[in-house]
């Protein structure tokens, strides 16, 4: 049987674009799954990823350009010609190292497949109209005009040579919200709660290229035990400590082993040497931040009750010596399947799965608890860089209805606790919603609890970028 012909990166994100956006029409959808399926026909896996996912994390400003330069509405563009035209411009602005004659030479052969001459002269004449357009490719933010360059990281962004950008004098919202790709009330949220700067760092940060982090699994290995491995195996990676800050309540270990390890060379996570036997797991900084807050104990019994796909869950189970009684539950059924797949591939024996409508039975025959964790489901806010989809599908209305959600679920976990029990409630959130506010409204209410602890992590892409959250840990008097 013949080799199947291999296609370049460029091929692999038109094919994941055109039906990510064929199949979002009917329902949420998100990109990953679709270009994992695809990403086996290629051998430029890490640059077709990054062209998928830049290109939907741009794509609001990516169609300013096409609609400004090109003059014409990208819905009236054939979804399959939309895709070629975004994933050039997207390189041709935040892909600088790219070669322009490379960038339009394929978007225009890629329009041949799915079109006749007319197609390819139309995207040759519009990419071409928007590279002229532009300037410089790569600039320093600080000698160029903000209005008419779209930044590309915290130092670097493409100048064009006509204003493209509100003045951020005159409306920082206006600015920020095109020059990012975010909603403008989101951004007005964030200018209010946080103040220019702070919301500048929260913007860079959401459309950061983010880094993969992965927290050992002390139950089979050391990180400086998980490092040599990867040294080995010529992984580039720095160790980076995981501790937070003192403010929340926890002090630097005395561990000196206790950190992450960054990966700084793109490699499939599943072909790293350690996966298959369970080594370690991926979870960002921010992410690990809930469990080692709740401080949990091997004779303690916990709930999980958001549990899936298993990455607190499991870290429960590590910081616990596999001791404690966890039990793990989730209402979505198939991602419960993920939980049993992770504690399995772990070698975790401490964790009992708990189908969601059984909740009640068991709750009644192992609890009250002594914690419960609810990470939350949430408007995912603080985490733009890597849910990228999310901002062009959230809304005010959303942040409000979570809300409501996520107090009914924390009403439910302090009905399952013993009396002086802990509740660490944690979303990927950075709105005052469905956090801090929640959280007094939730107290107010229930004055037989009190807040123990609680962290508030931005996104940053400043050193160690990470992602944004929150955690609060509330106990019972």
């Amino acid at each position: 049987m013949a080799r199947q012909e291999l296609k370049p990166a460029r091929t692999i994100a038109m094919m994941t674009l055109n039906q990510f956006d064929a199949i979002s029409k009917r329902a949420e959808q998100y990109a990953g799954p679709i270009l994992n399926k695809l990403l086996a026909h290629t051998d430029e896996k890490q640059r077709a990823t990054d062209l998928v996912f830049g290109t939907i994390r741009n794509r609001a400003a990516i169609d300013m350009l096409i609609a400004g330069f090109g003059d014409c509405p990208v819905e009236r563009i054939p979804t399959k010609l939309l895709s070629i035209i975004r994933i050039g411009t997207y390189e041709l602005i935040y892909s600088p190292a790219a070669p322009e004659y490379s960038i339009v030479n394929e978007a225009v052969e890629n329009a041949g497949t799915v079109g006749g001459k007319k197609q390819t002269g139309f995207v040759n004449a519009l990419l071409r109209q928007i590279h002229r357009h532009i300037k410089n490719r790569q600039i320093s933010l600080s000698e160029s005009d903000a209005k008419k360059t779209l930044p590309q990281t915290l130092l670097t962004g493409c100048e064009f040579d006509t204003d493209i950008l509100s003045d951020p004098k005159v409306s920082l919202a206006d600015y920020l919200s095109s020059a990012f790709s975010l909603p403008k009330w989101l951004v007005d949220d964030w200018l209010a709660e946080f103040g220019p700067e702070k919301t500048r760092q929260i913007c860079f940060a959401s459309n950061r290229k983010p880094g993969a982090y992965v927290r050992p699994n002390k139950l089979k290995t050391t990180t400086r035990e998980l490092a040599e491995r990867f040294r080995q195996a010529d992984i580039d990676f720095d160790k980076v400590s995981n501790v937070i800050p003192a403010k929340a309540g926890i002090r630097k270990s005395n561990d000196a082993d206790d950190s992450m390890i960054r990966l700084k060379s793109p490699r499939a996570i599943i072909e790293l040497p350690g996966f298959a036997e369970g080594l370690f797991t991926v979870q960002d900084i921010t992410a690990s931040q809930p469990v080692r807050l709740l401080k949990p104990q091997p004779e303690w019994t916990i709930l999980d009750l958001c549990a899936a796909p298993g990455t607190k869950t499991t870290q429960l189970a590590e910081l616990t010596g596999d001791s404690a009684k966890i039990i793990a539950a989730d209402i979505n059924s198939r991602r419960l399947q993920m939980v049993k797949e992770n504690i399995t591939r772990l070698g975790i024996g401490s964790v009992s799965i708990v189908e969601y409508e059984n909740m009640e039975k068991v709750a009644a025959e192992l609890g009250p608890f002594d914690a419960v964790l609810l990470d939350v489901p949430c408007s995912n806010t603080g985490v733009l860089a890597k849910r990228v989809e999310v901002r062009y599908r959230i809304r005010p209305t959303t942040v409000t209805k979570l809300a409501k959600t996520q107090l009914q679920l924390l009403d439910a976990a302090a009905a399952m606790i013993k009396p002086q029990g802990k509740i660490c409630y944690s979303t990927c959130s950075i709105q005052k919603a469905e956090n801090s506010q929640l959280v007094k409204d939730f107290l107010r209410k229930n004055s037989h609890f009190e807040l123990e602890s609680e962290l508030l992590t931005l996104p940053s892409a400043e050193g160690i970028d990470c992602d944004g959250g929150y955690v609060a840990v509330i106990t019972g008097k």
